[in-house]
């Protein structure tokens, strides 16, 4: 039952992101939808969701076993933003799905180190916002590094998975930069935490 109810916690933090994105989708200004994309993340650290980029982190220092749970965590994630773009595209909201498309052939038409190099800012950042509200429980951290990440155009693994999703791009291609961008989100998401465990 302990992975089962890690995977719904997951699904659910995937619907989160996914939410996050179609409001990002849905409104004209980049800055408003960045702003308005951290609800998202918001409602994740609020409700102790499991958000793959908001644990791996925490990966220094664990056992071999953290590795199962956040690959569960992952698959969650991917159940609940896949669940949240089929939901959405069978909805009057299914318009998203055309900004979705050109925000997605970017991302397949890029480099696979410059993807991996995107996910790593992004993966810092996730780690400050997540461990930031958890030590202030202030929001604005979460707002603020959410925004930063969608503006400057940095990789989000589990994002990613909801714009693919949605705009009907989800195949090896997608997959294959999904998992460059997982590896790149996990990268950045570990540096402050080694940096912690190197001696003064």
């Amino acid at each position: 039952m302990k992975h089962v109810r890690l995977f719904l916690s997951a699904l659910l933090a995937g619907t989160a992101i996914g939410i996050g994105g179609a409001v990002f989708l849905s409104v004209e200004s980049s800055i408003v939808g960045a702003v308005l994309f951290s609800v998202g993340l918001y409602a994740i650290c609020a409700h102790g969701l499991h958000l793959f980029t908001g644990k791996v982190g925490y990966l220094v220092g664990e056992s071999p076993a953290y590795l199962c749970q956040l690959a569960v965590i992952w698959a969650g994630n991917f159940a609940g933003t896949g669940l949240t773009a089929l939901a959405l595209r069978a909805s009057r909201a299914a318009s998203i799905a055309v900004r979705a498309g050109a925000m997605c052939e970017t991302k397949l038409g890029d480099g696979l180190l410059s993807l991996f190099l995107l996910a790593v800012f992004c993966g810092l950042l996730m780690f400050i916002a997540v461990d930031g509200y958890k030590q202030t429980q202030n929001p604005l951290i979460l707002v603020l590094c959410v925004a930063v990440f969608i503006l400057c155009g940095f990789e989000h693994c589990i994002a990613d998975m909801f714009y693919f999703a949605v705009s009907g791009t989800l195949g090896a291609q997608a997959f294959m930069r999904l998992a460059v961008i997982t590896l790149g989100n996990s990268a950045g998401g570990v540096l402050i935490p080694l940096l912690r465990r190197l001696p003064e």
